[in-house]
């Protein structure tokens, strides 16, 4: 009656690195069975990182190896999951809030029978009935739900538990699962991978640019700053409409969600979709000119002034704290 966790893997999966969230999800699970009792298996799909889990408190490892799954398929990795969860007659399957894991979820809990909560940020509060705490209406407020179901699947906001480590090793198991049933559903007729920069989905620190900064031409300077932070690059919404920017870096309700430890917004005003995509992260900072912009209501942080002033000094000053350490 293991607790099952889906470790996810980087987009090039096939001998690609687990992605951190699976470790956040390792370290949650953890804290789970330890109150229940129980062990922590998790279901890695074209992935041998058995170490790296067991540092963070998983027992046990299956690794999925076959070839179809090389390429995101809801499907296909709702079916394998399911399968393994039978095999190990979990009672709760744990996933993360990336944008894959949420299309696999819902599918999980159908195939399963399961009752499904998505958004979790703590420790059940029960076990039976299971009761967890949920963040509700774009993070603006928190709500207690019940599962009933004999198995029940949730979905872990990102950054919400941390990462928690933990001396053991972990037994590894090979599956071979049954994905005849899911084949013909979905084609992938191609895959298009961004390489070398920090990914929105993985990040721990996201700059984003709105339409303050007048133009395409001017995105050296947000790239300068991420990269001296190790961050990943990201636009509003109109950005990436006037084709400023790819759609992939649009963050916000319409866009990617973000839950970062610091989200620095630059040139963005603050729309309602945008500030309720980002609410999650932990430290927001706002460099705006207008000290009306909506965003200054939120913010952790809020810097009135010229982006093409404010943004240069600060790149210079943590480059010369970097210098110093």
């Amino acid at each position: 009656m293991s607790i099952l966790i889906y470790a996810e893997s980087a987009p090039d999966a096939s001998g690609g690195k687990l992605k951190k969230v699976a470790f956040e999800l390792a370290s949650y699970a953890k804290k789970v069975a330890e109150s229940w009792g129980t062990t922590v298996t998790a279901v890695t799909l074209n992935n041998d990182n058995t170490a790296e889990l067991a540092n963070y408190g998983v027992d046990k490892v299956v690794c999925v190896q076959h070839a179809n799954l090389n390429d995101f398929n809801a499907n296909s990795f709702a079916a394998v999951i399911q399968q393994v969860a039978l095999k190990e007659q979990s009672k709760l399957v744990v996933l993360s809030a990336t944008t894959d894991s949420l299309y696999v979820a819902p599918l999980l809990s159908v195939a399963l029978g399961a009752g499904y909560a998505s958004n979790v940020v703590a420790l059940p509060i029960s076990q039976s009935p299971m009761q967890v705490k949920r963040s509700a209406f774009s993070n603006k407020a928190f709500v207690i739900t019940e599962l009933k179901g004999n198995c029940n699947v949730i979905s872990l906001a990102k950054n919400s538990f941390g990462l928690i480590t933990s001396s053991g090793s972990a037994t590894k198991e090979s599956f071979h699962p049954d994905l005849a049933s899911t084949q013909n559903q979905v084609q992938v007729t191609g895959v298009e991978k961004s390489t070398g920069k920090v990914t929105i989905a993985d990040a721990d620190i996201v700059v984003s640019g709105g339409r303050g900064l007048k133009g395409p031409e001017n995105w050296d300077m947000i790239e300068e700053l991420a990269s001296v932070l190790g961050a990943a690059t990201a636009c509003s919404k109109p950005v990436s409409d006037l084709g400023w920017r790819p759609h992939s870096e649009h963050v916000g309700q319409t866009g990617k969600p973000v839950a970062t430890n610091l989200y620095i917004a630059i040139g963005i005003s603050g729309a309602i979709q945008h500030i309720a995509g980002v609410n999650s992260s932990k430290v927001k900072v706002v460099i705006n000119t207008d000290p009306e912009a909506p965003f200054f209501k939120v913010a952790d942080y809020g810097v009135v002034g010229d982006a093409f002033e404010v943004v240069p000094k600060l790149i210079e000053k943590l480059k010369a704290f970097k210098a110093n350490l």
